[in-house]
């Protein structure tokens, strides 16, 4: 599929923005024009026009477009930004459409993100700091997400974030191809591998199966109620929730916290047990029953199973649902 056709070199090299195509493969830029034609044809960013001079592809425009407004088939494929002022969409503070690509467009993206985010204060040796409230590295790798594994057969819609006082969401067109509660330990199955693998080589995803895995890791390390993923109307949805204490978390977010912890802890091959639980929530010691109660809720909901059902209850350790034989 084409995003333009019939272009002279010339052409081609002003509507796609080849510099930053270099700089984000680490890679000397060609010489001449042709060089430069032949680099980008090589990954299929462009090819020759059976008509003469040279076509971009929708692979080419949807990742270095210097505009993306000038390709009228992927315009609406732009990311849209968008800031509320409270926890709903009643007052929409700031909203932002992205002009550039996916890739040369990433970084100004991510930063313009990051400085709409909350931040806290924080006191450290009697100096005080502001530190984000999500995690960069989860929200980084959850627009890179959204970008990868979107329906572009979906017209007339783009990936969006939102930007709540209370959380992030980050929604994609189309609904994923692998079940929700498998994004941590299934290979993930892309609509669009050309496009993800091209994606890696420029740095903004993370290696194949790794990404996931990082969020839920920052997520953890930050303390925050664990990330919700869901499928709504056709639409992928990625939520990041501000900190919240243990005692205003309702059970379906413990129950999600848990089995997502046990899922990250099956994947790095290390086992769920109530110390483990009670570090992933920050529970004293002496509150050991408490991480109790969230593993038998989590027991309950069948979200994790004991590991072995004849070992005293102390000694018992945890598993996803999915990991037993």
């Amino acid at each position: 599929m084409t995003a333009a056709e019939r272009l002279s070199g010339d052409e081609v090299v002003q509507l796609l923005d080849d510099p930053s195509y270099f700089d984000l493969l680490e890679l000397p830029t060609p010489a001449n024009r042709d060089g430069i034609l032949k680099a980008l044809q090589d990954d299929r960013l462009v090819q020759p026009s059976e008509a003469g001079g040279w076509d971009i592809t929708n692979l080419g425009a949807i990742l270095i477009a210097r505009r993306l407004s000038e390709f009228e088939s992927l315009r609406r494929k732009a990311v849209r930004v968008i800031q509320y002022s409270g926890v709903d969409r009643t007052v929409t503070l700031r909203e932002q459409i992205g002009s550039m690509g996916y890739a040369n467009g990433y970084s100004g993206l991510v930063g313009f993100i990051n400085a709409l985010l909350p931040t806290n204060e924080v006191i450290e040796q009697a100096i005080r700091n502001s530190v984000p409230m999500f995690p960069e590295l989860a929200v980084r790798e959850l627009v890179a997400n959204a970008f990868i594994h979107q329906d572009f057969f979906l017209s007339g819609t783009g990936p969006m974030v939102e930007i709540f006082v209370d959380r992030i969401e980050i929604t994609n067109p189309g609904e994923p191809l692998v079940d929700t509660q498998r994004f941590l330990d299934s290979p993930p199955r892309s609509r669009n591998e050309t496009l993800a693998s091209l994606m890696r080589r420029f740095g903004i995803c993370e290696e194949r199966g790794s990404g996931i895995d990082k969020v839920v890791f920052e997520v953890e390390l930050y303390q925050l109620p664990a990330p919700l993923f869901e499928v709504s109307s056709g639409f992928t949805r990625a939520v990041l929730f501000a900190h919240k204490s243990l005692s205003d978390m309702d059970k379906a977010e413990k129950v999600r916290a848990c089995y997502l912890h046990t899922c990250l802890r099956h994947v790095t091959r290390k086992s769920t047990t109530n110390s483990s639980v009670r570090h992933r929530f920050g529970i004293e010691e002496q509150n050991a029953a408490t991480a109790s109660r969230i593993l038998s809720e989590t027991l309950d909901a069948e979200m994790i199973v004991v590991r072995d059902p004849s070992a005293g209850t102390r000694s018992r350790a945890y598993m996803p649902f999915w990991a037993q034989s």
